[in-house]
């Protein structure tokens, strides 16, 4: 469900070689003295810049809390930011996850929600595909009465290069269940979200 892909074998040099080229085709000198560090300082952030790969975000969702007190409404968390990488360009997205789900039985420690989209933000994407895997994670695990994800962002690949548009940003949604098919709730949720 997760669809993570098999990690190919490559060592910490053959990704600071791959730096070194780029640095050249650049048009710079990967020798001089201010670059000289920089192949191994940019492999060591891309290991933690795509740490998705290493982590199942199902697994943050596993322990619950059956102890509700009856509680039988809304869960949000709202404003989780986030940085994730265009798998088209490999640059920069930017933005903030709301995600929300009606509980059966059970509840989650809220920051097992934040690791989740982390978990998913923390790979090669596209916008919409980590917005679906998000709520599906959430609904696989917890099977609550319904999920709500939303996902506002801003993409380098289109606001430095490109049609440079500076301060565009893109939404995405994923809703299941009652938080899509009951309108009181589906709106209930997008109110929550936008105040």
């Amino acid at each position: 469900m997760t669809d993570t892909p098999s990690k190919p074998s490559v060592s910490q040099a053959e990704a600071e070689a791959a730096v070194r080229t780029l640095i050249q085709w650049a048009g710079d000198n990967p020798d001089r003295e201010g670059l000289l560090e920089t192949p191994s300082r940019v492999a060591k952030s891309y290991r933690e810049l795509f740490q998705g790969y290493e982590t199942d975000p199902l697994s943050y969702l596993e322990k619950t809390f059956e102890e509700t007190g009856g509680y039988d409404q809304l869960v949000v968390l709202k404003d989780i930011r986030f940085v994730s990488f265009c798998e088209h360009h490999m640059l920069p997205v930017v933005g903030k996850a709301h995600v929300a789900y009606l509980p059966t039985d059970r509840v989650v420690g809220i920051s097992k929600l934040a690791r989740v989209v982390r978990g998913f933000a923390r790979r090669l994407q596209i916008q919409e595909k980590m917005t679906s895997e998000i709520a599906e994670a959430i609904q696989t695990v917890l099977r609550p009465h319904g999920v709500g994800v939303v996902i506002e962002a801003e993409h380098s690949c289109m606001t430095l290069r490109g049609v440079n548009a500076p301060g565009a940003s893109l939404s995405t949604s994923h809703l299941i269940g009652v938080v899509r098919d009951d309108p009181r709730t589906r709106e209930e949720f997008l109110r929550l979200v936008r105040g």
